[in-house]
């Protein structure tokens, strides 16, 4: 098994984790073992595709009808001689 070391934790954190463990009566470490474990025990939620979660924002609109411009005749290339 690995070992890890946290630096940097708040007081109020560690207070909080030592107060946890002891009602559960088990160490820091353990209990900081298990709070890992169940965070890390169910695969993360995948977000649904960007096109999909766009399409569902805007489906309750029905959507929007945009009026095209008519299109106009191709212009004649300038003339570029000196």
């Amino acid at each position: 098994m690995a070992t890890m070391t946290i630096r940097n934790i708040e007081d109020e954190l560690k207070t909080r984790l030592r107060v946890q463990a002891a009602s559960h009566g088990r160490s820091m470490e353990d209990e900081a073992r298990d709070i890992l474990r169940a965070a890390l025990s169910s695969e993360p939620v995948r977000g649904a595709s960007l096109v999909k979660a766009i399409r569902e924002r805007i489906a309750p609109t029905e959507g929007i009808e945009l009026e095209l411009p008519a299109r106009e005749a191709i212009r004649t290339p300038p003339e570029l001689d000196a």
